[in-house]
């Protein structure tokens, strides 16, 4: 079965086939991420206009790469929620369109969820790195982007419980907003990362939010990180946190980055590892951007016994996990009225 999978919850306009939910045909991305860093962050009418400018050639291309023509295509599969609400119309209307038109079945997909069956792909195309097997079940997952950071069990493809989440910042929005605290360029994820390698994780002490249970806290941390570096900077905590680029030496910034980065990947590893001593899941799984960290992997590794994790290009928005999700969902997700279907950017796990 061939699933054609459409994806814009935030700022990439993404399409890809997936076969069987497993193999990777093609995978098609076109980000608009250089627009909105001038801004520091994504503007909403921005990334819907390029969307609006991007679905058909990067939906063309997927079919293209994938050698792939509409007689091939089972079925059509796109993100309903969460999201932009600007950026999911522009997904959802196209892939409503083409459902009518090509007479396609059509399912709705929840963007958070599909991010755990990027690793249920293991085979497709050759630039890719895959997992050897896909995920066993139970299925411990951690969630971490930009926009969510979530702790699941998975009993089953449609039995799962969510164990925690974060109550205030995603830890990929903590990583924006402490980049640009430090003038680091956006995304601040890769920023953090790349100024971290030249600072001492030790320098600067940093506390771990005590929630209770798996839910996770990152304001706190971000807010520490401020107070730490106006000290560093010789100022009070009256002085402006746009300041501090020109306040902080380069030496500085990258111990900063480094002593955030640290406390923030241990927060999720230990929530992690406690989840694993207590429910002893046959599989773990980190997804999400932030799963594409190479120091957040190497501290799960040296915590937890095989770890899976999609290839580096399916750990960010993509449409192959959309596809994949849909696939695997089928037998409890039907296919949907594609002259009803509305978008919910609020929509939760």
């Amino acid at each position: 079965m061939r699933i054609l999978g459409i994806e814009t919850s935030c700022d990439e306009t993404a399409a890809a086939v997936v076969e069987d939910g497993q193999r990777l045909l093609s995978n098609v991305i076109a980000s608009s991420v250089d627009l909105h860093a001038a801004y520091g962050g994504v503007v909403p009418e921005i990334a819907a206009r390029s969307h609006l400018e991007s679905i058909l050639p990067v939906i063309n291309e997927a079919l293209s790469q994938a050698k792939t023509n509409w007689d091939d295509i089972d079925a059509i599969a796109v993100t309903q929620g969460p999201g932009l609400i600007g950026s999911l119309l522009i997904g959802v209307l196209t892939a409503r369109t083409l459902a009518i038109t090509k007479n396609k079945p059509l399912y709705a997909v929840n963007h958070v969820k599909a991010h755990v069956y990027a690793t249920f792909i293991t085979k497709g195309m050759a630039d890719y790195h895959f997992p050897a097997h896909p995920p066993d079940f139970p299925l411990l997952a951690l969630i971490v982007s930009g926009g969510h950071s979530s702790l699941v069990l998975f009993e089953s493809h449609s039995r799962y419980k969510l164990l925690g989440q974060t109550a205030d910042d995603a830890v990929g929005e903590a990583f924006d907003k402490v980049a640009k605290m430090l003038g680091l360029p956006y995304p601040g994820g890769p920023a953090i990362a790349q100024a971290a390698k030249k600072g001492d994780s030790t320098s600067v002490k940093l506390p771990i939010a005590q929630m209770s249970g798996y839910d996770f806290s990152f304001s706190g941390l971000k807010t520490a990180v401020l107070r730490a570096a106006q000290a560093l900077a010789g100022k009070d905590y009256t002085f402006a946190s746009s300041g501090l680029p020109e306040a902080l030496t380069s030496a500085q910034k990258a111990d900063l980055a480094a002593s955030f980065q640290a406390t923030a990947l241990k927060t999720l590893v230990d929530r992690l590892e406690k989840a694993c001593r207590q429910y002893q899941p046959a599989s773990v799984a980190i997804v999400g951007g932030v799963a594409a960290n190479s120091e957040l992997r190497r501290l799960a590794e040296a915590a937890l016994p095989s770890v899976i994790y999609p290839d580096v290009k399916l750990c960010t928005d993509n449409a192959a996990m959309i596809a994949a999700a849909a696939f695997f969902g089928r037998s409890t997700n039907t296919p949907v009225d594609p002259y009803g279907l509305s978008v919910e950017p609020g929509l939760s796990l």
